[in-house]
């Protein structure tokens, strides 16, 4: 495809279409898609350490195009952004992403973006995990802005802010075309 980027990050709250959108791009696209929670979770949510996980991100990375779907924006923004060609910011509303995140916990469907064993379950971490949900807007995503404006200042953005924008933004890759910026209308 002309003009496409080959390196993408992909960001958003939970919820917001993160991973279904990587998989789209990574199939129109033929690139690899690289799912941060995969690399970041061991079995039963256990967190991998620090350094194995940056050595995993490396890895996957060292690659001449892919797409990395997840913000570790403290963990890994200084190893990605400065390769990315393009950061997509999945701006869904955050009812729509608290619909959906206790939507796939409810179902408890195995999801190729998380690694075995870790299944979503209804517990007090799902009510913790809904109030960040919930506040993300006002209180991760001023911190993930401000490592993105360090590590990656010069990456062309492409905000999406709504599911129809998300569409028009497929159907025009699809088509051959590549844009940055908002998409509108």
């Amino acid at each position: 495809m002309l003009n496409a980027p080959k390196k993408i990050v992909i960001l958003g709250n939970a919820g917001s279409g993160k991973s279904t959108l990587a998989r789209v791009l990574g199939k129109e696209l033929g690139y690899p898609v690289i799912h941060l929670d995969k690399l970041f979770w061991g079995p039963n949510w256990t967190k991998k350490d620090k350094n194995n996980f940056r050595s995993a991100v490396r890895e996957e990375i060292s690659q001449s195009s892919w797409i990395c779907e997840g913000n570790y924006h403290k963990q890994t923004f200084d190893i990605r952004l400065p390769l990315a060609d393009l950061i997509i910011w999945l701006n869904t509303h955050r009812l729509q992403c608290v619909r959906r995140v206790a939507t796939r916990s409810l179902l408890n469907k195995p999801r190729e973006d998380l690694p075995s064993g870790c299944a979503e379950r209804i517990d007090g971490a799902f009510i913790d995990f809904i109030r960040y949900v919930w506040k993300f807007d006002q209180e991760v995503r001023p911190l993930i802005e401000n490592e993105r404006q360090i590590y990656g200042p010069t990456v062309p953005v492409l905000d999406l802010n709504s599911e129809k924008h998300v569409s028009k933004f497929i159907d025009d890759v699809r088509c051959g075309f590549f844009q940055t910026g908002s998409v509108s209308n």
